[in-house]
């Protein structure tokens, strides 16, 4: 039975208004630093992101009496605002019936290796947590008529541990925890960009003192850069991922991340080579990702040649209809590309099909008014005639309809309405879409209270490299909101950020001031539309799904001399605005170098196909099969069990890169804690191994 859901419910869960930001606090005083007339703010903890996982550690700082703010470069306007799909979830240890534990969840979570165990019961331990306060302050998960938590299956799930409150989920978190911030009085100081992190120490006890910003209404004739001090000494790096890294992407238009900006501050990465890759529409239109439902009413894929003629190129990879067809529904909780899933008709050859289609010049469709073409000599396309599970599925469903607009209508009539707010009528007109990025999955190296290698410095959400090489679809939101968490809880108990700090840092941050200048330089033959384009086509074209190490080794040395010119000449810039891009993209070219040098490192050490990408080799051991006959040109060195265990550190240390390895910390699951025991170590704060923190 279909239920019709009301238009006006339909609205509220697409149409998010997000909350009227305060009026910024001034600053404390106005500085003379390095030739400029630079305003002074102080703060306990700045908190740089306004997604869900900064707002999250905000709050949460609030709430236990830290003086902390949050610096955003556009308020609502990052990933957890502005993206997401139709499974766009948060993870909870599932009920009883399933036969799920907190233990269970943290190996599925960690399933895909290179991820720290104690980190995976982390997120697992406190997803419960999570939910039931996000339920507190509004986000309307739904639930059955007895108050159980409805939940469904995604990628690298096979438990279904899974909820949602539609395509706008991480959204409504984003508003819920805005609100409350907000409520709290946390100071918001908005379209301010982080450019540098001060730091001042040696070794061991380097820390964090402040922090320098860009800020249009900081602008002014003896600033005419807007430049700004945040004097701190504790920072959560909280911006989100680095989008604008790939020209083929599915992140909102800028969306730089700190990863650049950490680098830059001598702050230790990890797991660099772990992305996620999937189909999506493009960011030049409407960015999102094409998961669940999308792909769950089956409809026909084809492509477009340059002379309008239509192609169903995915018969020329599934030997049957029944084939093809299972496995573009299996890309709903298949989302992600993953090397192995070529092999054995698997549904990652869509992505593979999908993403030759695009290099070929084709453009890629999918129709919601058409079933799937029939491979030529087999029998048409039949609800009857799919694989066991998912006749199952949409049996479960009642997805029964004729023709796919129908079906997805039924099971998630949002899907449609989404795409029309932003004028495309998926019921009407055929989508375009390709294989994006979507996902970094490595990031700041953090351990299990959100510490960075730097002291004072904590990094929360997709900045922190947590989630190994593969994670259940939606744990990145479950996450942000543990980390924002953990990240207060430990500030709090270390007591430094309770009031802002009163010392004198001007010599650092005159000494940061100058640096930032001569990065800007009017005459430099180098742009950020240069910059851009180089960075983008180098990591799209040559660290996307498929890589090999003669292409991986070529692009690392242009993206090192592409740094070596930026140290020679700075970036050009005519307007303020543009010396802001210039400096985020200084940072973007520094990561590109980053995740090549990490992926080359991975790939000359015998590293093999996982998660991300299918590292292609003429020897390789496997060789995925197309119904076209074997596919030559993508056989693939399988992945080695050692690499699983352990995770790549990349630091830039001077001008140069260099690069280690660490093995997984373990988590011992036949560990049990003792009440009397273990109480005394909460009492007294024991557990945030605080050391030299406080």
């Amino acid at each position: 039975m279909t239920i019709d859901v009301p238009q006006e419910i339909l609205d509220a869960l697409t149409d998010v208004d997000m909350p009227r930001l305060p009026t910024e606090p001034g600053p404390s005083d106005v500085v003379r630093l390095a030739g400029v007339e630079a305003p002074i703010y102080r703060a306990g903890c700045v908190v740089v992101g306004s997604g869900a996982a900064g707002l999250r550690a905000a709050v949460e700082m609030k709430r236990r009496g830290d003086d902390v703010i949050i610096i955003s470069q556009s308020a609502w306007g990052g990933t957890s605002a502005c993206s997401g799909s139709d499974k766009q979830t948060l993870h909870t240890a599932n009920t009883a019936d399933q036969g799920d534990n907190y233990r269970a969840m943290a190996r599925a979570i960690r399933s895909g290796g290179a991820m720290d165990e104690d980190t995976a019961y982390v997120e697992a331990v406190g997803s419960s947590r999570m939910m039931a306060s996000l339920q507190f302050l509004g986000l309307p998960l739904p639930q059955d008529p007895l108050g159980g938590t409805l939940r469904y299956q995604t990628d690298h799930d096979e438990v279904g541990r899974a909820t949602s409150c539609g395509p706008r989920t991480s959204r409504l978190m984003v508003k819920v925890l805005a609100e409350e911030a907000i409520r709290l009085g946390v100071p918001f100081y908005n379209q301010t960009t982080a450019v540098k992190i001060l730091t001042e120490g040696a070794g061991a006890d380097r820390h964090v003192v402040g922090i320098l910003a860009m800020r249009a209404t900081d602008r002014t004739e003896e600033n005419p850069l807007g430049i700004a001090l945040f004097v701190t000494g504790v920072i959560v790096l909280a911006a989100g991922g680095p989008g604008e890294l790939y020209r083929d992407s599915v992140y909102p238009n800028g969306c730089f991340g700190s990863l650049g900006l950490a680098l830059e501050a001598g702050v230790e990465l990890v797991n660099l080579t772990e992305s996620q890759f999937g189909i999506g529409t493009r960011r030049e239109g409407f960015p999102w990702n094409l998961s669940g439902t999308y792909v769950q009413a089956i409809p026909h894929i084809y492509s477009v040649d340059s002379e309008g003629a239509e192609h169903h190129f995915l018969a020329e990879y599934y030997r049957s209809t029944q084939e093809l067809a299972s496995n573009i529904f299996r890309k709903g909780y298949q989302w992600p590309f993953h090397a192995t899933r070529m092999l054995d008709f698997g549904s990652s050859l869509v992505d593979l099909a999908i993403s030759r289609e695009t290099a070929a010049g084709r453009r890629v469709f999918m129709d919601f008014n058409r079933n799937p073409l029939s491979v030529p000599g087999d029998l048409p396309f039949s609800l009857e005639r799919l694989d066991e599970d998912v006749r199952d599925y949409l049996g479960k469903a009642g997805a029964d309809q004729d023709m796919p607009i129908d079906r997805l209508k039924h099971m998630n009539p949002l899907a449609i309405e989404l795409y029309r707010r932003y004028k495309i009528d998926i019921a009407e007109e055929p989508l375009e879409f390709a294989v994006n990025n979507q996902h970094m999955n490595g990031g700041i190296m953090v351990d299990t209270w959100g510490r960075s290698s730097l002291g004072g410095c904590y990094a929360v959400g997709e900045a922190a490299g947590t989630h190994g090489v593969t994670r259940p679809g939606g744990a990145a939101l479950n996450a942000g909101q543990v980390f924002g968490t953990r990240a207060a809880e430990h500030i709090s108990a270390t007591c430094r950020a309770k009031r802002y700090p009163t010392g004198d840092i001007t010599g650092t941050a005159e000494a940061g001031i100058a640096d930032l200048l001569a990065v800007l330089r009017t005459e430099s033959p180098l742009t950020v539309k240069s910059i851009r384009s180089q960075v983008q086509a180098r990591m799209s074209d040559k660290a996307g799904i498929l890589c090999d190490q003669e292409s991986v080794s070529g692009a690392l040395i242009e993206a090192r001399k592409l740094n070596a010119e930026i140290r020679a000449n700075g970036v050009a810039y005519g307007r303020a605005a543009e010396a802001v891009r210039g400096v985020q993209w200084r940072h973007m070219a520094l990561a590109s170098e980053a995740v090549l040098s990490a992926l080359d490192f991975f790939i000359r050490n015998g590293g093999g196909s996982r998660g991300a990408r299918a590292i292609c080799h003429a020897e390789g051991e496997s060789l995925p099969l197309a119904n076209s006959g074997p596919l030559q040109d993508y056989r693939f060195r399988k992945e080695r069990q050692a690499h699983r265990e352990q995770q790549i550190i990349v630091r830039l240390d001077g001008n140069e890169i260099t690069l280690s390895t660490r093995p997984n910390r373990s988590f011992d699951e036949s560990a049990r804690s003792f009440f009397e025991r273990d109480w005394p170590a909460w009492l007294t704060g024991r557990i945030y191994d605080r050391g030299t923190d406080g």
